[in-house]
């Protein structure tokens, strides 16, 4: 533990809800235990350009309900080259930082894998990303808050709908993954869920839409992760509308929507308690870790074995029951 010293914290990727709650802990779970805090901003692109910035317990004052990230976030392909790598380590060598906690989705996990690997500083990394889809946590920080943004759109939709008896297509973010999808289609009430994970043909989706028109069913809601095979809600819109053209449609594209505003009190927590146990993980000698969530308690994953393994699934009874319900 004593050699540990001077400790960074920084954001990658795309932003997500929870990320300050969590860079917050990481700032004052080091000082608790002595060390010295550095924030790089804009992440890898951050460490190339010396983008430090000394952190203290007041840095992190009045932060936790804000979304996004304090510390910036920047995509950076000087990073993937061996002198950008290389670069980024001398630049963290010259400025005394014995550890990194990084905070990020499996792009993130994927250079901080790297640097720790070949220049054996040690890094614990943070599942921050909305998707849910990173292996070895059952939630990843942002995704609560994101699948309750979407829920609350859907809602507002359906006001919309029902007044104009319409048939709404609502796509959501999910290129991989449909987390956010299946689970906010459900808590929407959504009458159809597309996700990347399950073939959906059009043909069933129209049967299923027929179905509710003939049951007296004045408006419905369709939810579209942005992976679905179908090619996303414009796409999907237009075939079923090429089919029965008795429906009023209408698309809404959430988009980067999702990605904002102030994080749930769950992500608030979550990133707490991550933030918390990375600093702990790095003071008791661990690294290339993934701190994750299992059964309501804090594990640990190896990080080559959460970047290299994307074998997750739905929830079985998540699934069947978005058909069952609608």
């Amino acid at each position: 533990m004593s050699k540990i010293k001077k400790i960074a914290v920084f954001t990658s990727g795309g932003d997500a809800p929870g990320m300050n709650a969590c860079i917050r802990a990481v700032v004052r779970t080091g000082i608790h235990f002595g060390c010295e805090m550095v924030g790089i901003k804009q992440g890898y692109q951050g460490m190339i350009d010396k983008n430090f910035i000394p952190m203290n317990r007041y840095s992190v004052s009045n932060i936790m309900q804000l979304g996004g990230t304090i510390l910036k976030t920047a995509r950076c392909l000087e990073f993937k080259t061996e002198e950008g790598q290389q670069k980024a380590y001398n630049n963290l060598k010259e400025a005394g930082i014995d550890a990194l906690v990084a905070i990020g989705g499996d792009g993130t996990f994927t250079g901080a894998e790297r640097l720790s690997k070949k220049f054996d500083i040690p890094v614990i990394c943070v599942p921050g990303t909305i998707d849910n889809d990173l292996y070895g946590t059952d939630f990843t920080l942002g995704f609560d808050t994101a699948t309750n943004t979407v829920i609350e759109a859907i809602d507002k939709i359906r006001d919309t709908a029902e007044s104009h008896d319409r048939l709404f297509f609502i796509e959501v973010m999910g290129r991989d993954a449909g987390c956010i999808a299946l689970r906010a289609g459900i808590a929407g009430g959504a009458e159809a869920i597309l996700l990347p994970e399950k073939a959906t043909a059009i043909d069933d989706l129209i049967t299923t839409l027929e179905d509710g028109a003939k049951n007296s069913k004045s408006s419905s809601i369709v939810i579209i992760a942005e992976g679905d095979k179908n090619g996303g809600a414009y796409n999907v819109a237009q075939k079923v509308k090429e089919k029965i053209s008795y429906f009023d449609t209408k698309v809404t594209i959430l988009g980067h929507l999702q990605r904002g505003g102030s994080p749930s009190s769950f992500d608030r927590i979550l990133g707490s308690r991550m933030g918390f146990a990375a600093v702990k993980a790095i003071l008791a000698g661990e690294t290339r870790k993934m701190v994750g969530l299992k059964g309501n308690n804090i594990s640990f994953t190896d990080l080559e074995e959460s970047i290299t393994r994307h074998d997750f699934k739905l929830e079985d009874d998540l699934m069947e029951m978005s058909t069952i319900l609608a």
